[in-house]
């Protein structure tokens, strides 16, 4: 223990909770560094800086300004893989939507017990509050996600620590019970005012950013795993989920339509890939096509090509068709007339 001092790993989401809890830990003069772990599902860093419009914004990495602002070291540990099993297979299930925050949260204080263990750290700290997500902060729900990550008494949650039953820290005088909080429920009020006391500055006071809490993003992953006849994913297929238009005009493939000039330049990427269009005689979109096309399909995929570019209202449009390792070639299509694209073929 350097100069004595005991040590915690805090799971660090770039919220105001866990920065808070964070905070509560130095001011006991706990030496604290943060833990983020990268799925792949965050809404940072991907959509946000892809984006032209978003990227005049003052976008940062959340957890690292967190950590920036606490003064502490922060580790950021790619689990992307490791975490397919918590997504395809919750033991718990999965809330509104493909969310499995229960086993997410038993996996993360899981992952971070190892490091604790690997590093010589004393106990981990979260941010949680009970009562404030439904499925993860209940009092039912916090002793499950002790025991199964093995954290058992070494977790500590300091927003509400003094509702709860003493951990190790609190029974072994490595903190003080009574400079914990006791807050509980939704209303994040205490916490906006605590913040403001310590001055710190945050994106927003809910940490979460995860796609798997959106109606819109698990609608997609559904009809991926649908379409593909099992469910598997890949961390290119959680990425193109989160960019463009995505249509399907027909069962066997997608379409996915940039929408601005950020997004186009990320599909370009994808050009090796998969089956590829753009208007060659208008400005408009890269379109990736997924899936087997035949030449009807092609023709199809052509038309709406066209549809979403300048050149909607022109009797034709020329295409450019690419295909990965293959020729390219042209289609004079006829760009698809509105009431023809129907509303079920969106995701």
């Amino acid at each position: 223990m350097e100069n004595g001092k005991r040590k915690a790993i805090v799971l660090l989401s770039g919220g105001l909770d866990s920065m808070l809890a964070a905070r509560l830990m130095l001011d006991q003069g706990i030496h604290v560094e943060g833990i983020n772990f990268f799925t792949g599902f965050c809404v940072e860093g991907h959509t946000h800086a892809v984006r032209e419009d978003r990227q005049k914004r003052n976008l940062r990495n959340s957890a690292l300004h967190s950590a920036e602002q606490l003064g502490i070291r922060l580790h950021i540990v790619d689990v992307i893989d490791e975490y397919k099993d918590v997504v395809l297979n919750p033991r718990h299930g999965y809330g509104t939507h493909l969310n499995p925050c229960l086993d997410c949260k038993g996996f993360m204080v899981g992952k971070a017990r190892a490091w604790m263990e690997q590093n010589g750290f004393d106990f981990i700290v979260t941010g949680e509050v009970l009562g404030q997500r439904p499925m993860s902060q209940r009092r039912d729900t916090f002793p499950v996600i002790a025991r199964e990550s093995g954290a058992t008494d070494r977790l500590l949650r300091p927003l509400c620590a003094r509702l709860l039953p003493e951990t190790l820290p609190e029974r072994e005088g490595w903190v003080d019970r009574e400079r914990l909080l006791g807050l509980s429920g939704r209303s994040r009020k205490p916490q906006i005012a605590l913040a403001a006391a310590y001055g710190f500055t945050y994106a927003q006071p809910a940490g979460g950013c995860c796609f798997l809490t959106d109606a819109n993003y698990t609608h997609k992953l559904k009809d991926l795993w649908r379409s593909r006849g099992e469910r598997r994913y890949d961390f290119d297929d959680i990425m193109l989920l989160k960019i463009g238009r995505h249509l399907r005009p027909r069962p066997h493939f997608k379409l996915i339509v940039g929408r601005e000039a950020g997004e186009n330049r990320f599909l370009e990427g994808y050009r090796n890939r998969f089956v590829h269009m753009w208007a060659l005689d208008h400005n408009g979109p890269l379109v990736l096509l997924q899936g087997d096309a035949n030449e009807a399909d092609l023709d199809l995929a052509a038309s709406i090509t066209a549809r979403f570019g300048q050149g909607r209202g022109a009797l034709k449009v020329r295409v450019a068709v690419g295909r990965p390792g293959g020729p390219l070639g042209e289609r004079d299509v006829k760009p698809l007339p509105a009431h023809a694209l129907a509303a079920e073929w969106y995701l």
